[in-house]
């Protein structure tokens, strides 16, 4: 059933592994900003005493750690089920660990390139490589993907779609 998703036309690229770095960050934060709201929530005094129950904090506690827990397996998982690859009349791209997704873009569909980054991805130095057509179906987003080569696949992907598209 894989091969239904990853055919073997040429090499695959994967994106890089600091998109999983990036996605468990940002998670970690969220977890950490969540867990604060709940302790808050729970009731801490600002004094401890000792009649204080220390039940509610201990199951947020553990709720916090289980989600990161989940979170640090999920982003590497996820990271591992991207790829891409450029075929000779259309782009490939694969995703997904429980929902597998293969989209085929042909070049000649392609209306234009989108490359984005935000602060915590420029720090890492990866970017999002968004393929945009007339379909929202066939659209596609490639996270993940190293600078230098998100400037040299939007460079490729902008002439060969152009010389695919004269014909038209």
């Amino acid at each position: 059933m894989d091969s239904l998703f990853r055919p073997d036309v040429g090499t695959w690229t994967p994106v890089s592994p600091r998109l999983a770095t990036a996605r468990r960050g940002l998670g970690l934060v969220w977890i950490v900003v969540l867990w604060a709201a709940a302790a808050a929530g729970t009731g801490i005094p600002v004094a401890t005493t000792d009649d204080w129950p220390w039940w509610p904090l201990a199951a947020v506690t553990v709720v916090a750690v289980a989600a990161g827990v989940a979170l640090w397996v999920w982003a590497g998982r996820n990271r591992r089920s991207w790829g891409y690859l450029e075929a000779e009349s259309d782009l490939l791209v694969t995703r997904g660990v429980m929902f597998r997704r293969l989209v085929a873009i042909p070049y000649g569909r392609m209306q234009f390139v989108d490359v984005s980054a935000g602060p915590v991805a420029r720090r890492l130095g990866i970017a999002t490589v968004t393929l945009h057509t007339a379909s929202t179906e066939t659209a596609a987003d490639i996270p993940g993907v190293p600078a230098d080569e998100a400037r040299r696949l939007r460079n490729r992907l902008t002439e060969i779609g152009e010389s695919h598209g004269a014909g038209l």
